[in-house]
């Protein structure tokens, strides 16, 4: 095991599958000399070369385009698009052309295509820096939607999106880049779990709180806390968004009977609201409260300095928490 920040875990994925199959090629805005704009690519150009590590034009729309070209003569092109809100432009060719050729050639053509994308806030950035758009591809079928929240997973899981045959949306939260933790640098990926199923970060009895990306770390916070007054909250992190383990988070909230949902992105017609009707079709008989979202504000993404009141904190995981406990909360009052 190697400690490394998630960036580094990144890195090293790369670097592996970059090494492992000269099929795969990296593209990108400035992730060649540069290293990216959070490093993640660092040093990558002079080990492998400008013709598997390409800096692009600042065109995201044409940066799709190639690999669209690529993917479909043969190679496993690895897409860097800088921010989470530079993705529109490139959005037509994932939807009309990433999700659907396969389909629309009867399975003749693949597209073993990854596209990487830093996500999400907490870092201090501008609305194009810190948006949160994965409920627009979880929507579009033909994709597969993951988003990691430890280099471990960030480590074994864009090696495995890379591998895949499917075309992937991997989504890199921005304010988690430097937090650390364990990797096995020499994990065989035919023995790491699946990159479609979730895990139970913290087992728990009295509410489970299902999440993704940064907000696992909030949420296990949020479970600390949460034990200073008697409470035992089971942590879910989804880590596929697009396929849903629903196995797995099924069985959690079968077990403790509440669950709370929370992630950064606004909450109208969000991951957390298909989240909550699919825990409702499955676990509607053992559900002792309704499920509870903890969102985004319905808004376009604040300015840096009011970001703290934008993004699901503690405090607001643990009143969803009371709200499912039937304990006093913010919308019935607090009791002195």
């Amino acid at each position: 095991m190697t400690e490394l920040t998630m960036a580094k875990a990144l890195n090293a994925a790369l670097d592996r599958a970059l090494t492992d199959d000269p099929a795969v090629l990296l593209l990108g805005e400035d992730i060649g000399a540069l290293g990216g704009v959070f490093r993640v690519t660092d040093g990558l150009l002079a080990g492998h070369g400008a013709a598997r590590v390409i800096d692009t034009p600042l065109a995201e729309s044409g940066i799709m385009g190639a690999a669209v070209g690529l993917a479909f003569r043969g190679f496993r092109p690895v897409v860097e698009l800088q921010f989470d809100g530079f993705v529109y432009p490139a959005f037509d060719q994932i939807v009309c052309q990433v999700a659907k050729m396969h389909y629309r050639t009867r399975g003749a053509v693949r597209m073993p295509l990854t596209v990487r994308l830093p996500w999400a806030g907490g870092v201090g950035a501008a609305e194009h820096h810190s948006e949160s758009p994965e409920a627009y591809f979880v929507h579009t079928s033909g994709l597969r939607v993951v988003a990691v929240s430890n280099p471990a997973d960030a480590y074994l899981m864009l090696r495995q999106a890379i591998a895949s045959d499917d075309p992937v949306v991997f989504f890199e939260p921005k304010r988690l880049y430097h937090a650390k933790g364990e990797v096995d640098l020499d994990a065989d990926l035919a023995d790491a779990p699946p990159m479609g199923l979730a895990r139970i970060v913290r087992e728990g009895t009295d509410a489970t709180v299902v999440t993704y990306g940064a907000q696992v770390t909030t949420a296990l916070q949020a479970a600390t806390a949460a034990e200073d007054d008697g409470l035992s909250l089971e942590v879910t992190d989804l880590r596929s968004l697009s396929p849903v383990d629903y196995d797995t988070v099924a069985a959690s909230v079968r077990k403790t009977g509440r669950v709370v949902i929370t992630h950064e992105a606004p909450g109208e017609a969000g991951v957390g609201a298909e989240v909550s009707a699919g825990i409702t079709e499955r676990c509607f008989h053992h559900l002792e409260a309704p499920p509870v979202r903890v969102t985004g504000h319905d808004i376009p993404y604040p300015p840096a300095k009011l970001e703290r009141h934008h993004l699901p904190d503690l405090d607001r995981i643990l009143d969803a928490v009371d709200r499912v406990l039937q304990r006093p909360n913010s919308l019935t009052g607090v009791e002195l």
